[in-house]
């Protein structure tokens, strides 16, 4: 059924500041947006002349709100479960931050609940697919410009040691892993350009920087497609450098390497002879690499128009098994294979 209006409820106003103002730029009405902490709402009201009446505290009010037929949940991973199964229930549309959840458990519930509720549209917010840089190396794998794929690498490096002081301090919560909630970018975005799912995952682990969290603060995993296509990723959450999700393409017929920032992008093309140039094309994209306007236009436009979600809850599902395969593979030491059925 389309939606005629979008009335949109905001829990969460980290990240979900960006989502707020994507849904004003979109045109919905934004009649709610909730966090526990004022300097969360401060940066809304500067940035989008938000009302302070409509700022609130108690996420259980946009649930029960009848007007509001849009939930954006940007919070803590680890709260993701229990406000997905409110809002369905209430019978809201969902826009969710990845990672889905950080647990089996949860990841199982969330798809049970989703299913129970077919007139709720759900989307999983993997927003490195609305990366320019991301969308234009996609566009050249459809294409075929890179021929047939046999190797692709990403990384996810960011420093999450300055993080620790802001109040809340949620990223080193036991039961959060530097893999499923940041690693989580580079795993779908590889998971989106090969159109696959790892059939296989071994993995390193090593915790050297960051005393203040349980899990490993770097991993590397090498990850099996189907295809007879491989794969990397590196997580580091306290590497001492910019942030940077640099990836890598490699194809029969080309190679691409980009990041999600000022980089231009790198593309070595053969030939009609099949010889590869000695130096690469370079292409600056646009740089923005949390496009939260781009991707709740896609989510609003489908319900506007009654059309299927692309990042849907199964994919949001798939990325976190293969993190979690990842944790348990540099756990263990042994090759995990990935478990897709969340029935």
């Amino acid at each position: 059924m389309k939606v005629e209006k979008l009335v949109v409820g905001v829990i969460g106003l980290g990240m979900g500041h960006a989502h707020l103002g994507a849904a004003l730029d979109y045109g919905a009405e934004v009649a709610l947006a909730c966090d526990p902490l004022e300097s969360k709402y401060e940066r809304c009201e500067k940035l989008y002349n938000f009302p302070r009446e409509k700022w609130i505290t108690d996420w259980k009010e946009i649930v029960n709100n009848n007007d509001i037929n849009v939930v954006i949940i940007a919070t803590p991973d680890q709260l993701h479960r229990e406000m997905i199964h409110e809002c369905l229930e209430a019978g809201k549309h969902i826009l969710c931050e990845k990672p889905l959840a950080l647990t089996r458990e949860d990841i199982e519930a969330i798809v049970k609940d989703v299913e129970a509720h077919p007139e709720c549209k759900f989307m999983i917010g993997q927003i490195c697919r609305f990366t320019p840089s991301f969308m234009l190396a996609k566009q050249y794998i459809e294409e075929g410009r890179m021929g047939e794929l046999y190797y692709v690498e990403s990384e996810y490096a960011h420093d999450y040691m300055h993080m620790f002081d802001k109040p809340g301090n949620w990223r080193a919560d036991p039961v959060r892993n530097g893999v499923v909630g940041g690693g989580c970018h580079a795993v779908d975005l590889l998971r989106w350009l090969v159109d696959a799912d790892p059939t296989e995952v071994y993995a390193y682990g090593t915790h050297k920087l960051l005393p203040k969290v349980t899990y490993d603060d770097a991993n590397l995993a090498i990850m099996k497609f189907p295809g007879d296509v491989m794969g990397k990723v590196f997580v580091s959450t306290g590497c001492k450098r910019n942030y940077t999700m640099r990836t890598c393409v490699y194809g029969t017929k080309g190679t691409m390497i980009f990041t999600n920032g000022k980089e231009p992008v790198q593309i070595f093309e053969i030939d009609e002879n099949g010889n590869a140039p000695a130096e690469p094309v370079e292409i600056d994209a646009t740089v923005n690499n949390h496009n939260a306007v781009a991707e709740f236009k896609e989510f609003a436009d489908c319900l506007v128009n009654d059309t299927p979600v692309v990042t849907t809850v199964y994919e949001g599902a798939k990325t976190v098994e293969v993190c979690l395969s990842i944790v348990e593979s540099a756990n263990t030491g042994k090759i995990v294979n990935p478990n897709y059925d969340f029935t």
